[in-house]
């Protein structure tokens, strides 16, 4: 019997797959992180007549802000104005008061931080509900684009017939109105925020399929 004979070369046993770099908890944290962060940044442009006259971040929406006076700093309102309507105009115009805290964005707000403190773990349901958070958060968000462009609609000077300008300034007051035109910009901002709380969703779904490969 020949005992000189090759040993067979081992058998090559392929590794397991190493992770990919999107199934890991760090991008979807950074993707919270960023989403929160941006809230720090203007998201609306309140414009007259093209010319701004406020900005406000997310923070101030989702807790109430007070809206600066234009009155002394305009002088296209200004020019507007006169002796006999000068109280209704301002009124209407250059209100100063305090906003209340907008819903959808102390919902974003809420959920883009309960969806980082989420991402943070490795557990299946933390993740699957920091998934949830993400795509709650980016709908809230949207939510509050469409609130706000309701909102501005009614809150548009009146043309008389309720109450808030007498009838005999209504030709006065339509004038107004046609010449002062309140509009709401959403910043690139918000929409930047919009798609980091997806992308953040997007980044929970990737390690939930890793979790389900694994196994």
């Amino acid at each position: 019997m020949d005992t000189n004979q090759p040993t067979p070369p081992p058998m090559y046993t392929p590794s397991s797959a190493a992770p990919g770099i999107f199934t890991g908890k760090i991008p979807s944290t950074v993707a919270f992180g960023i989403g929160l962060l941006l809230f720090l940044m203007p998201f609306i442009d309140i414009k007259c007549n093209n010319m701004s006259l406020q900005q406000v971040n997310g923070v101030q929406l989702a807790t109430g802000f007070q809206m600066k006076n234009s009155s002394s700093d305009n002088s296209y309102l200004d020019d507007l104005k006169s002796d006999t309507v000068d109280k209704e105009i301002t009124k209407a115009t250059t209100k100063t008061d305090k906003k209340e805290p907008n819903l959808y964005a102390m919902i974003a707000l809420g959920l883009g931080i309960l969806g980082l403190v989420l991402s943070f773990t490795n557990a299946k349901a933390a993740i699957g509900g920091a998934m949830v958070t993400g795509i709650a958060s980016a709908g809230a968000l949207i939510g509050l684009m469409l609130d706000i462009k309701k909102k501005v609609k009614l809150d548009m000077p009146s043309t008389g017939g309720d109450g808030d300008i007498s009838e005999g300034l209504d030709k006065i007051g339509k004038t107004v109105t046609d010449k002062v035109n309140i509009t709401v910009d959403f910043t690139p901002w918000f929409y930047i925020a919009v798609i980091a709380f997806l992308a953040a969703a997007f980044f929970c779904y990737k390690r939930m399929s890793a979790t389900r490969t694994v196994k």
